[in-house]
């Protein structure tokens, strides 16, 4: 048996429900969240299915990281990149803009974007992006974030893809004070540093988690990263249920 601790709830529950999240809880969830994800990104895994149902949460608002089902390592393949976008099948609401206008390149910058929605959604209790299918998905994030860069247009892996956004008339962002008024200057400043378009400008886990937003929580020597990184070349392997057995069981030894 493999034995997980309790989790009576999960962060979806939280925010669509009528009990109260202030933005100490945001910033507890956010943080915990964050601690989490600079060890997955540092084992060179990306989650790629992040989202408020996956976030586990007790009585004690502790928060873990589940449902690790899409998770990829960034040692595979790079002759797997193509796969790596169609298998891309996660929840749409929380999906990187690169991975909708068929960007190149695929990065732990994914996850941060994921993180960025759901820190929106606990700041105004409603999803930020809820994109009814994948057009309606870009419209909304260009509603928000107004038109792409240069740099992005110029990446669009798809040439009808680069026609369609090409083709809407150009929007200015729209001001994160605007939709959550409430909130203080420092969240939105980490949040308008998540959301953005081209992913070599969204923050970095380690440079989130050192944000004045987060300074309260915010430990180096309590935030720890997986060394040495993991290697991906078993995951290439085929394996036998009795070796499968035997590799689980050797695993709990070490542990």
């Amino acid at each position: 048996y493999v034995v997980l601790d309790l989790m009576e709830s999960d962060l979806h529950q939280i925010i669509h429900s009528s009990q109260p999240l202030t933005l100490e809880h945001v910033r507890y969830f956010l943080y915990q969240l964050l601690r989490g994800l600079k060890y997955i990104h540092s084992a060179n895994v990306l989650h790629r299915d992040l989202k408020p149902s996956n976030l586990l949460v007790n009585e004690n608002c502790e928060l873990k990281i589940g449902d690790f089902g899409m998770a990829r390592g960034l040692g595979a393949d790079p002759r797997q990149t193509k796969a790596f976008l169609t298998e891309y099948v996660a929840t749409r609401w929380y999906r990187a803009p690169e991975l909708l206008l068929s960007l190149h390149r695929y990065t732990r910058a994914i996850d941060i974007w994921s993180v960025g929605c759901i820190f929106a959604e606990m700041l105004g209790r409603r999803q930020l992006f809820p994109g009814r299918n994948y057009v309606h998905q870009l419209q909304l994030i260009m509603a928000v974030l107004g038109t792409p860069p240069a740099t992005v247009m110029a990446a669009i892996g798809a040439e009808r893809v680069r026609s369609y956004v090409q083709s809407l008339p150009p929007r200015p962002p729209v001001p994160w004070e605007s939709l959550f008024g409430d909130a203080e200057p420092a969240a939105l400043a980490l949040l308008g540093r998540m959301l953005r378009f081209d992913p070599r400008e969204r923050v970095g886990v380690t440079e989130a988690l050192r944000h004045p937003f987060l300074a309260k929580y915010h430990d180096p020597e309590d935030e720890p990263e997986c060394v040495p990184a993991f290697d991906f070349a078993f995951d290439r392997r085929v394996l036998t249920k009795e070796e499968i057995k035997e590799a689980i069981v050797a695993e709990l030894a070490d542990f």
